[in-house]
């Protein structure tokens, strides 16, 4: 039995630190103190690429059914508070021949620790030195405007109950709440909406360190959506040295699991709204599994 809980990225590092779960998940790669603080569980940090996952710019706007376009920009000065309208100048050149409303904007974001968070504020520092400035790119940031939701689910919702508001959630919750949702202009300057094929389309050619912690942000490609993230499970390297708090039993189901997310797992993630791994990234992925070991011998992977 896997009990999973989408806590958000910052409380899943938090509970692999302190032992308290098998195995953590994160959407943006470990910084060094997170690898640091993993590693003084007895055995050194790993973390697994397993899916990639289209951030969308959803909204409520009664009378506005198809999807607008945005830039970059655009969103950016949405969340930084200076585009406060629905029919401001900014969103209007972006959409000739859309009759758009004077519906003020309502802003809302995370509230909680979240990869989602680090991975639309990544690619907004990434093309807009204001927004980089002002707020950075992060899990947790400062924001200038709007209200705070907990989790996707959170955000989701409030975006569902109020007209007039954007919200940044996964794809998966924006399916789910049968939200539109904006296509937005990527590095090649086309308007992509985000799909299971235009986030796959993110990851190619994305270089993979030595620790794995890949990270997209603002691909290249015609056909690339530019707000596309990644999930890693992370773990330690030999998990019963580290204290598995289920012993090796559970250290072996750990590599069960991961084994099965990078290889069947892989052709029915589109059913849960989430891309797979491209080649390069799933054949380091499964290399990494098969290098996790409890005290020393190895679990197989």
């Amino acid at each position: 039995t896997v009990n999973y809980q989408a806590v958000g990225s910052g409380a899943g590092i938090t509970a692999i630190e302190s032992k308290t779960v098998d195995f953590g998940a994160s959407d943006p790669p470990l910084k060094p103190a997170d690898e640091t603080a993993i590693a003084k569980n007895g055995s050194p940090a790993v973390q697994i690429p397993m899916f990639l996952g289209a951030i969308t710019v959803s909204y409520n706007l009664p009378g506005v059914q198809t999807g607008l376009k945005l830039d970059g920009k655009t969103i950016a000065d949405i969340y930084l508070g200076t585009v406060k309208s629905w029919n401001d100048p900014e969103i209007k050149a972006l959409n000739p021949g859309v009759s758009l409303p004077s519906t003020s904007i309502t802003v809302i974001h995370r509230s909680d620790s979240s990869g989602t968070t680090a991975g639309f504020t990544g690619f907004l520092a990434t093309v807009d030195p204001a927004f980089k400035s002002k707020v950075g790119e992060g899990k947790d940031v400062q924001w200038p405007t709007g209200t705070g939701a907990k989790g996707n689910a959170g955000v989701a919702g409030a975006v569902q109950q109020t007209a007039g508001a954007v919200g940044y959630v996964e794809q998966a919750y924006a399916l789910q709440h049968n939200f539109t949702y904006a296509s937005v202009k990527n590095k090649a300057g086309a308007f992509v909406a985000p799909t299971l094929a235009s986030a796959s389309a993110a990851a190619q050619g994305v270089t993979v360190p030595a620790n794995l912690g890949v990270k997209i942000s603002n691909p290249g490609g015609a056909g690339s959506y530019p707000i596309t993230s990644q999930t890693f499970v992370v773990v330690n390297k030999d998990l019963c040295k580290a204290g598995i708090p289920g012993g090796e039993s559970a250290a072996k189901g750990v590599v069960k699991f991961l084994d099965y997310g990078l290889g069947q797992g892989q052709s029915v993630l589109s059913q849960a709204d989430y891309a797979g791994l491209p080649a390069a990234i799933l054949a380091k992925s499964k290399e990494a599994v098969a290098g996790l070991q409890c005290n020393g011998a190895s679990l197989g992977g």
